[in-house]
């Protein structure tokens, strides 16, 4: 019998959101202020107005985010050269640092019951992470 793709979805959705909600803390960043350094570090410098978009926030909170984000020394601003009514954003190594740090710290909140599971439990989601990184590619914009 064929998968139901939307019973999947669903299905897939509600481990992402649990396994996001089990892993990460809020005590240094939003969710949102730690998506914006994570689309920095993937696509590399940014126009605030092109942050906003991809993060699904207006510009003007994502002016203010960008300010704490760039007081915090975690992201820099800089000018076009080709239009000086433009800012352009990137990550700084602190920045990096800071969102190599999460990154260790979801693993090892992972880790811990990963080791619990059987040897075909580890083996299956092993198996499923090519797909589900394809799945991730497909979704980027």
């Amino acid at each position: 019998m064929p998968t139901d793709r939307t019973d999947l979805a669903e299905q897939l959705d509600d481990v992402v959101v649990g396994l996001r909600q089990l892993t990460s803390t809020r005590t240094e960043l939003s969710l949102t202020a730690a998506a914006t350094l994570s689309t920095l570090r993937q696509t590399g410098p940014a126009r605030l107005t092109d942050l906003a978009a991809t993060e699904g926030v207006s510009q003007p909170s994502m002016t203010a985010l960008v300010a704490r984000l760039t007081t915090a020394g975690l992201v820099a601003r800089s000018g076009d050269p080709t239009d000086r009514r433009v800012v352009v954003l990137s990550l700084t190594d602190e920045g990096a640092a800071l969102l190599d740090r999460r990154r260790q710290t979801r693993a090892a909140r992972l880790a811990e019951p990963l080791a619990h599971l059987d040897d075909d439990e580890v083996a299956s989601i092993t198996a499923a992470l090519p797909a589900l990184a394809r799945l991730t590619a497909a979704l980027q914009p």
